[in-house]
């Protein structure tokens, strides 16, 4: 079976896709309130761009495709790319993030489409806090989107919560006991100094917590299959629930990454926290061949560092979330 090895050893078989840069909320940690350094349409992707270049990766080896954005729903058409990618040969599993504000409306679109799992952000359970850190009053909106979500069978529904100092850190157990309730996997993650938005963000290490919460509500360590993704999970003694810590700070889980990430615009990310990237746009408009695409997706993959370095620089990484995807 063709695969794709980077120079560490590490099999890369993930592929995070951002189809926009735009997104309807302002997350303190992602995006600025009035920011409008957005990407020119006429530079996205088309469709059958996508199409074309998602199904050169799948064939070199790519099992997994998660659509992103910002937020992806936002994007015309999504259910139908969505459609056509699940479709490539090759294609294990393909997902997508999400804010939950659109769910209600193009939930039963992507089911439909073949996207079985989502990930929603959630980060309080209040919706006065829920429009501090998001910068709309949308709560309502997700929460129903959510509900909707498990009534059209994806699974599992998995709850992004980013964990921060001072600002929703005391609804952690909170947030546990409503997944736990709404049968979500929850997902805690460190926040990251990606863009001067990142930096800004409250920082909380979550080694404590995940000890904290693992005596307080009687959690076991789950073990990790090989190329899960870089949560720690724990789990209830019965397998119903579990939460996952993701601690690319206190804990980096940089040896085992087998992702990269494609923007919007065509560009290959190979780490959020370095600048390594590769521009496939003028390969696709230039007329370039599949073999030579191939050619150079495996000269990207060479470019992959080793570990990310937000501790040592963490001022390196001035572009925001929302540009590289999520």
């Amino acid at each position: 079976m063709t695969t794709l090895t980077d120079r560490f050893g590490r099999r890369i078989d993930y592929l995070r896709l951002s189809v926009t840069d735009r997104c309807d909320l302002r997350c303190q940690y992602c995006m600025p309130e009035g920011f409008k350094g957005f990407e020119e349409a006429a530079h996205w992707l088309t469709f059958d761009e996508i199409e074309r270049l998602i199904g050169i990766f799948t064939r070199l080896g790519v099992r997994r495709v998660r659509l992103t954005g910002g937020e992806p729903l936002l994007r015309k058409d999504l259910p139908k790319l969505a459609a056509r990618l699940a479709q490539l040969s090759g294609l294990a599993d393909l997902s997508l993030s999400t804010n939950g504000t659109q769910l209600v409306k193009y939930g039963a679109a992507l089911k439909a489409a073949g996207v079985s799992r989502l990930n929603v952000s959630l980060d309080t359970l209040q919706a006065a806090r829920f429009q501090q850190i998001c910068g709309r009053p949308a709560f309502e909106e997700v929460l129903a989107g959510l509900i909707h979500a498990r009534q059209l069978g994806f699974a599992p529904i998995k709850i992004n919560m980013v964990a921060m100092q001072g600002v929703n850190d005391d609804e952690i157990d909170d947030m546990v006991s409503f997944c736990m309730d709404h049968r979500f996997v929850l997902r805690l993650i460190e926040t990251m100094p990606v863009g001067e938005t990142g930096r800004n963000a409250q920082f909380l290490d979550l080694r404590r917590v995940a000890e904290r919460v693992r005596l307080r509500f009687g959690l076991l360590d789950q073990i990790q299959p090989v190329g899960a993704g870089p949560a720690r999970y724990l789990s209830t003694t019965d397998g119903r629930f579990s939460v996952g810590f993701i601690t690319p700070i206190s804990q980096h889980f940089c040896a085992s990454c087998n992702r990269v990430r494609l923007t919007v615009d065509g560009t290959l990310h190979l780490c959020l926290g370095q600048e390594a990237q590769f521009e496939f746009r003028p390969l696709l408009r230039g007329g370039a061949s599949d073999n030579e695409i191939i050619a150079a997706i495996r000269q990207a993959i060479e470019l992959k560092p080793e570990r990310h370095e937000f501790q040592e620089q963490p001022s390196k990484i001035v572009r925001f979330m929302s540009a590289t995807g999520g």
